[in-house]
């Protein structure tokens, strides 16, 4: 804004004062003050010249000069208020505050655009269901037996992650679900190990070159058998990109997902959830010493609506440690009863693909039941009696077939059931006092923002 000795003057003042400020704020228009500083009126060259015609002096006052019928607006007003005024009306709009002082003047080639607001970047990512081919994705696997396939879709259950870059080199990352806090002055003193691990292990993996505060959460429990590491993972590494001119594309963001966890954190796991989580939707995904493929399957829209009705979703209560399972997995792989269940669980794979295309969901819930039953010959840790006994209920209670998530030995069940029999199944379930819910599919994979807080 021009210097405000410039736009305004007292009704008090001269005209020929009056010329001298208009000649200097080159805007053409002065705003006239009462003895306490309000706005009361609009002075321009035209109004002065035409008063001077009648005769006055010009070393009259300017009060006989001002227009007390002028347009402004209120300061706070909406930009495209004043904007509607430029275009219709007038050329110049000074901004008042309550007390009718001059903050401002808005003009067809002077807009003040403010201050830069605080810029955050967002990200949420959603978790995974799996229905057939887990454990085949696993690297010791496919490198040694012909490849890996799984098919799994995402649901709406989301990591939730916020980024705000720091003027200094300090960071601060919040866990909302271990209610933990972590800082330190700079990237070096963040250290590898101890609490929130992972989440600093993303970090060094990205290196950021400027301080940053990071809060996280998730809609899911810790161990639920989700891909929910990868999902948290997913959702840090898009907040981070929302940063940079050169973006990750959404392999990059996966592998760089799984490199974090598998490789830097050392903690066994395959590869199937990191795509699912920054992919999104159904997909059926093949993994081989030369090349992972994620093949998105185009269901229609009835078939996704009708699955969502067909699946139920327990949570057993308990967690599960799925790096022991794994290890486990690949100590027992290769047994020839281990190897014949995962070329079974590759088998239904293909089989479930071919029915879900189709919409012939009730096979498919027949061979989600065949897949869980070769899936716990993969290891002994997949289940357990406990675990068994929910499974059997299910069956019991209108269960066509279903499988624990992610490496097995907790967290959630997935059920497919009959219509009719959905809350048969569910009270059934519940007597038992686990927590059933149902499902909704999210086509969308990771997805990143930026935001800012408008004052």
């Amino acid at each position: 804004m021009p210097d405000k000795n410039h736009l305004t003057i007292a009704e008090s003042d001269t005209i020929e004062q009056a010329f001298q400020r208009l000649n200097a704020n080159k805007l053409g228009i002065l705003f006239a003050r009462d003895a306490e500083g309000r706005v009361i009126g609009a002075v321009t060259d035209g109004d002065i010249r035409r008063r001077l015609l009648t005769g006055i002096s010009i070393q009259g006052e300017v009060a006989s000069c001002i227009n007390r019928d002028f347009v402004w607006a209120r300061a706070g007003a909406p930009r495209e208020q004043i904007l509607k005024l430029l275009d219709q009306r007038v050329h110049v709009v000074p901004i008042l505050d309550a007390d009718s002082r001059l903050v401002d003047v808005f003009s067809r080639d002077l807009f003040n655009l403010g201050e830069e607001s605080e810029v955050f970047a967002r990200a949420r990512s959603p978790v995974r269901i799996s229905f057939s081919g887990g454990g085949t994705d696993l690297t010791h696997y496919f490198v040694d037996n012909d490849g890996g396939s799984v098919i799994n879709a995402t649901i709406a259950m989301y990591a939730h992650a916020t980024l705000r870059r720091r003027n200094d080199n300090r960071i601060r990352i919040y866990s909302h679900d271990f209610r933990c806090t972590v800082e330190a002055d700079n990237l070096a003193g963040l250290g590898s190990g101890g609490e929130l691990a992972l989440i600093k292990s993303v970090v060094r993996l990205i290196q950021p070159a400027y301080g940053f505060d990071l809060d996280v959460s998730a809609d899911f429990p810790v161990g639920s058998g989700l891909g929910g590491s990868a999902v948290v993972s997913s959702a840090i590494i898009g907040c981070f990109n929302e940063f940079r001119s050169d973006r990750w594309d959404r392999h990059e963001i996966a592998e760089m997902a799984f490199q974090a966890e598998r490789l830097m954190l050392n903690i066994p796991g395959g590869w199937q959830d990191q795509y699912a989580t920054v992919f999104g939707g159904f997909n059926h995904m093949e993994f081989s010493s030369e090349q992972n493929t994620i093949v998105p399957l185009r269901l229609e829209a009835n078939i996704v609506a009708e699955l969502e009705e067909s699946l139920v979703l327990c949570y057993t209560g308990s967690n599960h440690d799925s790096g022991s399972i794994h290890r486990d997995q690949k100590q027992q792989h290769e047994t020839s009863d281990a190897v014949a269940a995962a070329a079974k669980q590759k088998e239904v794979t293909r089989e479930i693909r071919h029915h879900l295309l189709r919409g012939q969901l009730l096979e498919c819930g027949r061979l989600i039941d065949e897949a869980w039953h070769a899936k716990r010959r993969l290891s002994p840790l997949i289940s357990s009696t406990e675990l068994d006994a929910i499974y059997d209920l299910a069956k019991a209670n209108g269960a066509v077939g279903g499988k624990l998530l992610g490496a097995g030995g907790g967290g959630y069940f997935i059920f497919f059931v009959r219509p009719f029999q959905r809350y048969p199944l569910i009270a059934a379930l519940e007597q038992k006092g686990l927590s059933c819910s149902r499902i909704a599919f999210e086509e969308n994979g990771l997805r990143t923002w930026k935001s800012r807080i408008k004052t």
